[in-house]
């Protein structure tokens, strides 16, 4: 019973190992990028537009929202890092409906990876909207006694981004192998079902997270800044 992806490896040489996680993960990506091809290639402005650009309009204003509800003024500078990952995750989710189908969230590599370019996103975000002096001050206020906390805080929502992503579908994939091995099919049928939600609640809630940390350096900074100004 392979309860992750990164059990099933395909060639291995040295250190260096071409997994089944690598293989989806990458598949995925590509996908994506050539269905963003295939829609966005003929985009209209009439009254009449394809039902792809529709769909792709009505995500792309979801997640608009999204960002703009969780407090960031200008979410077209963020929607294309945010966006991205919530369509990562909701497709490697959500593509668990195909029985041989195992998604590359249920390996900590891959939800580590995810969770690597959330840590990097927030400060970059960070440096262009206040500049790079006024970042780096933000972690020793009110006083530098919190440097120290502050260090740790980026580190434990990075790790704790990874295994909540992790776990959660880990759990999902671990739950309906063993009901398979116990029980007749309707139930890990419904544990499918069950899995296909708590996919698609994952990737927003990793998603907003990772919102709430880049409106974080943006914005409150930016409040006290005036207040003192």
């Amino acid at each position: 019973m392979k309860l992750s992806p990164d059990q099933t490896i395909f060639w291995s040489h040295g250190f260096f190992n071409i997994n089944l996680t690598l293989v989806t993960t990458w598949g995925i990506m590509l996908a994506l990028v050539l269905i963003s091809a295939i829609i966005t290639r003929r985009l209209k402005t009439d009254m009449q537009i394809s039902r792809w650009q529709c769909m792709l309009e009505m995500i792309v204003t979801g997640i608009d929202s999204e960002i703009e509800g969780v407090g960031l003024k200008n979410p077209q500078l963020y929607i294309g890092f945010i966006g991205t990952l919530f369509l990562f995750i909701a497709v490697s989710n959500v593509l668990i409906v195909f029985p041989w189908y195992q998604p590359p969230t249920g390996s900590l590599s891959t939800t580590a990876a995810l969770a690597m370019c959330v840590f990097i996103a927030v400060p970059f975000f960070g440096i262009r909207q206040r500049g790079i002096g006024t970042y780096l001050k933000s972690y020793i206020q009110p006083t530098f006694l919190m440097l120290p906390f502050n260090l740790i805080s980026e580190f434990s929502r990075t790790l704790a981004l990874a295994v909540r992503l992790f776990g959660n579908i880990m759990s999902g994939g671990m739950i309906v192998a063993i009901l398979l091995s116990i029980t007749p099919f309707i139930f890990p049928i419904v544990m499918d079902a069950l899995g296909l939600l708590i996919g698609m609640v994952q990737a927003y809630i990793f998603s907003i997270l990772a919102t709430v940390y880049i409106a974080a350096v943006v914005q409150v900074p930016q409040k006290s800044d005036q207040t003192n100004s």
